[in-house]
């Protein structure tokens, strides 16, 4: 199967890939063209999966579909933004027809669940990867970026931390567990669900904002160095699911919280007064810290001694040892 012979069977002719609002021309020619209203502005962002890094190989295709596209979607949840569409380049070590169309449909579940529409991409042969680029539209000026954080604001997450890599054992067969334990957990790793619509209520409210990749810690890290402040972290305010703490314990699970990374759910700093109103509305948010004049990020102990560990959380390229 040639590579335009496999777009057409196992891409183009999927349901996320028959255009949409916003879609004013997709899959055929050699760029998409996308449509955004007056007064909004595009955002973008590519995310690049490898097999043995990102995640196990081999692995359920179907799941690495749904899970290859929520990861890249997070990124405009972080931005307030509405998806449009996606592109996706896809490297493969060999053609398996079964492989494909398991993964294809996983891919169009997330798609679906998420609004967006397959717009363009690429194939072509080597070790497995897969290369996503998103684009969605925000009102302009309205954007949540990492900047914008200031002394006295909340330091907040969108729901329970560490469930993803409270997981891995779990998908790299290293541990089993019950299924009212594991299910949860490996339904975190295998589909985040993007936080899209608690972004689009933050928008005018938060301060600053991210999606929690590579652990709590270090993606904090990044909201302090962009906004020049610091960020204090209270240990015992982590929200810790009842799965996460029956199969990890607490001092592992709070590990896993802050460094684990792979939540996938939005970190943000809000005004204290924008608190109240988001909580009667029923949006998940957890307060876990507070911004401090400063710099850099500060882990907390119930008694207000400094904790912070020396592993904040995923890097890549880090020296080992």
């Amino acid at each position: 199967m040639g590579e335009f012979e496999l777009i057409r069977h196992y891409f183009a002719a999927a349901p996320c890939a028959q255009g949409g609002v916003g879609v004013a021309l997709g899959i055929g020619d050699d760029c998409a063209l996308l449509t955004v209203p007056a007064g909004e502005q595009l955002a973008i962002s590519t995310d690049t999966l490898v097999a043995g890094v990102h995640f196990a190989d081999p692995c359920d295709p179907f799941l690495l579909g749904q899970r290859s596209l929520a990861v890249a979607v997070s990124d405009l949840a972080a931005m307030g933004a509405t998806p449009l569409a996606f592109t996706l380049a896809l490297t493969l070590p060999t053609v398996d027809a079964d492989w494909l169309q398991a993964f294809a449909r996983g891919l169009n579940a997330m798609a679906q669940s998420c609004g967006v529409r397959l717009v363009g991409g690429d194939t072509t042969r080597g070790p497995l990867s897969l290369t996503m680029t998103v684009f969605g539209r925000v009102p302009t000026g309205l954007a949540l970026t990492r900047s914008g954080a200031r002394p006295g604001d909340l330091l907040c997450v969108g729901g329970e931390l560490g469930n993803a890599a409270g997981a891995l054992p779990l998908v790299l067969g290293e541990r089993t567990a019950e299924p009212a334990v594991a299910e949860p957990l490996l339904a975190h790793y295998w589909s985040p669900q993007p936080q899209l619509a608690l972004g689009q209520a933050l928008r005018g409210k938060a301060t600053s904002a991210l999606d929690i990749s590579d652990g709590l810690l270090a993606d904090c890290g990044h909201i302090a160095a962009a906004s020049a402040v610091g960020v204090l972290i209270e240990s015992e305010k982590l929200p810790l699911s009842k799965a996460l703490l029956t199969f990890l314990g607490e001092p592992a699970a709070q590990a896993a919280a802050l460094s684990g990374g792979d939540d996938y759910l939005l970190a943000f700093t809000l005004p204290p007064a924008e608190l109240p109103q988001l909580l009667a509305d029923g949006w998940p948010v957890h307060v876990v810290g507070r911004v401090v004049a400063g710099q850099g990020v500060t882990l907390l102990a119930a008694d207000g001694q400094d904790i912070t560990p020396a592993t904040r959380g995923y890097q890549h390229f880090r020296e080992t040892p």
